[in-house]
């Protein structure tokens, strides 16, 4: 499952709406070095596809790659046992909530990057609705040819 940069299709709601996190201070609650951390929103661009997640790339001026990669999937885990269709608990547990993508180069302050988006971003009901509105406004783009194929299909057009 490909995951595509919001930004890539929504560059002016990306602009206005991307969450950044101002660390300030040597002595923070999470050891980060100070920096704005920004959490670049990538979804699944793959037809068909229903996981209701969302990948952060999380980036800041200081360095000059991604410092982490995190996965959030919103939905309860017996959402994601029915979406996986067989699977692992391991594996259902994974696709549900927050963790570092094991399949992603992670930075040395990745574990705690986590934690940052744990203690702010997760307790913020309003930005996770956000996210939830952006998946929804991503997957129509995606689904768009996908839909109106089918249409044609349906009316012999």
């Amino acid at each position: 499952m490909p995951f595509e940069p919001f930004h890539d299709r929504f560059p002016e709601i990306a602009e206005t709406e991307t969450r950044e996190i101002q660390v300030m201070g040597d002595r923070n609650d999470w050891r980060l070095p100070p920096a704005e951390y920004g959490f670049m929103e990538m979804y699944c661009n793959e037809p068909g596809c229903d996981c209701r997640r969302v990948f952060f790339s999380v980036i800041s001026p200081r360095a000059s790659q991604v410092e982490a990669v995190i996965t959030y999937g919103w939905e309860s885990k017996s959402f994601y046992r029915k979406w996986l269709r067989q699977g692992t608990a391991e594996e259902i547990a994974s696709l549900q909530g927050p963790e570092l993508n094991p399949l992603s180069p992670q930075g040395p302050h990745a574990d705690q990057l986590l934690d940052l988006f744990k203690d702010v971003l997760l307790k913020d009901q309003a930005y996770l609705e956000r996210i939830k509105r952006h998946y929804r406004m991503f997957r129509a783009t995606v689904e768009k040819p996908r839909n109106s194929l089918l249409r044609r299909r349906r009316t012999g057009g």
